[in-house]
């Protein structure tokens, strides 16, 4: 870790912090606007390249006049898209520049593994097999954590960051304090 500056960092601290806290008002509305129509047209685009699948109210794909399929606030995952925005936030010591490609590379990794994996429960769910409640349960409780920190893991090696989420700035101003 670099030696800081005296006082320089502090208002990068506060400025990381208050954009966490501005996102998440009211109820991370917007990960859902942004990434609703970002997972569902591809999700749709996919199931219709097998299926007769309709897109209705930018949310709801129906596959054969006959299954609807849903995408819920939980399906577009907005709380994995802050979490990630909270881990590269929270870690300072990365320069604006990259830390946009950080983000952007990060959500977009994230976009492409939540939009594989609604297709693949509704491949599942399609089917009509009995393993579609348990399949979710397993994508849902686990793998979508392990994915949000994996691509975290990933980006640390691949953009080489040194700082630690959260404990580098409680470090930071707690030798401040001093």
């Amino acid at each position: 870790m670099k030696k800081r500056e005296r006082g320089k960092p502090v208002p990068d601290i506060i400025l990381r912090y208050f954009i966490l806290v501005l996102v998440a008002i009211p109820n991370l509305w917007i990960f859902y606007t942004i990434f609703t129509p970002l997972t569902a047209y591809p999700v749709y685009w996919l199931l219709s390249i097998f299926y007769d699948a309709n897109l209705v109210n930018n949310n709801i794909i129906l596959i054969n006049h006959a299954i609807s399929i849903e995408l819920i606030e939980a399906c577009i995952a907005g709380s994995a898209y802050y979490l990630l925005l909270i881990l590269n936030l929270s870690t300072p010591g990365i320069k604006t520049g990259k830390r946009i490609k950080i983000i952007a590379l990060s959500f977009l990794i994230f976009l492409v593994v939540n939009v594989l994996r609604i297709f693949l429960l509704s491949l599942v769910a399609v089917s009509g097999s009995s393993i579609f409640y348990i399949t979710h349960k397993i994508f849902w409780y686990t793998l979508s954590t392990i994915f949000v920190v994996a691509i975290w893991f990933a980006e640390v090696k691949n953009f080489k960051i040194r700082d630690i989420p959260f404990y580098s700035d409680i470090k930071f101003l707690y030798k401040q304090k001093r």
